[in-house]
């Protein structure tokens, strides 16, 4: 192939790109966008040092001899002078980005946010903690749970309208339900263990309920049993009595009321002095200076039979509290959906570290 440049032109167009990349600016260069758009403009597919030194082969081979170190040379110098551009704007920019970001370490540390137990937690643990130091044991079981244990271990009879699906959930394609009583963690403690007995059983229950300022279809519980030999009515008021007196305070006082349970009998709805009018009436107490607070009685031989245990030999009682109701009777809540709405602005009076 017949070169078809001279040397002299060569040389010409060699001494325009060495003007050029003089006037370029590259160590001037103001950022690196504007560095990169240096660069393709001379090293690019189509730049004009790229083409300088594509164009060697039209020359003669000799030279080719004498150009090709002289071109080489110039990309050399190009190239380590984008080097040393680039390295002075990243430098540069990331002494800028460090003084936007610096911290003074000097200044006082920020206090991070903090979290507290939800007021339905602790008036649960309030509850239990009390009965433990009673002697009782924390027992707990299974919120799906079958109907032996949800109803007829605790002599609820088939037709009971608590069975209905207008009170109960059932799952579907199951023979099981949600759970509307802690009683089944009784059952199941029985019939796990041998007498005597002394448990505490909080939890979640789920009940058909229309949902209102005072009722839920989800809501706690905490339930007692105590079965031991010659334990009876007296034995139930005494314990309840110092249950109550723990968490309300010793000035509580206490008024039983005869009721119907299945599960006990007899049976009893325990109620306690209002604490907003001090029994002389308001809204929270109906105007009758009392506020119910539990039901309670003595268990029914039935249900010791139902699990194996002798009602001759053996006795006790059993009783279950609401803690949203405790709850909102001990921090003067009117609206119990106001647990579950998660709203910081409720839950921050409750503790003023919450924030």
């Amino acid at each position: 192939m017949e070169p078809t440049k001279t040397l002299a032109a060569w040389q010409s167009e060699c001494a325009k790109v060495q003007s050029a990349l003089a006037e370029a600016g590259v160590e001037t260069a103001a950022d690196l966008p504007t560095l990169e758009e240096v660069r393709v403009r001379f090293l690019g597919r189509k730049g004009a040092l790229t083409e300088l030194l594509k164009s060697l082969k039209d020359l003669p081979l000799e030279d080719r001899k004498a150009c090709g170190p002289q071109g080489n040379a110039l990309r050399g110098s190009f190239e380590a002078a984008l080097a040393a551009a680039r390295a002075r704007l990243e430098d540069a920019a990331d002494a800028a980005s460090l003084k936007k970001d610096a911290v003074d370490l000097t200044l006082p540390a920020l206090r991070p946010p903090r979290g507290r137990l939800h007021p339905l937690t602790t008036t649960l643990d309030a509850i239990a903690g009390i009965f433990r130091r009673l002697g009782y044991s924390w027992a707990e079981g299974p919120q799906i749970e079958d109907e032996f244990h949800n109803f007829s271990a605790l002599n609820i009879p088939d037709d009971h309208p608590a069975r209905d699906t207008q009170d109960t959930f059932y799952l579907q394609d199951l023979p099981r339900l949600l759970r509307t009583h802690t009683s089944n963690v009784q059952i199941r403690a029985m019939e796990k263990s041998k007498p005597p007995i002394r448990i505490v059983c909080p939890g979640r229950v789920f009940r058909h309920e229309q949902i209102d300022a005072t009722h839920s279809a989800v809501f706690h519980q905490v339930e007692g049993l105590v079965i031991d030999e010659g334990v009876g009515f007296a034995d139930l008021k005494g314990h309840l009595q110092a249950f109550l007196e723990s968490l309300l305070g010793s000035s509580t006082k206490t008024r039983f009321r005869p009721s119907y349970f299945p599960f006990t009998e007899p049976s009893t709805e325990v109620d306690v002095k209002c604490f907003f009018c001090p029994g002389s009436g308001c809204p929270a107490c109906k105007h009758t200076g009392w506020i119910e607070i539990l039901g309670a009685g003595v268990v029914n031989p039935a249900v010791l039979r139902a699990v194996g245990w002798d009602p001759e030999a053996w006795s006790g009682f059993a009783f279950g509290i609401g803690v949203e109701r405790v709850a909102m009777l001990t921090h003067g809540v009117r609206d119990l959906r106001d647990f579950y709405a998660n709203d910081l602005r409720f839950l921050r009076q409750f503790d003023e570290d919450l924030v």
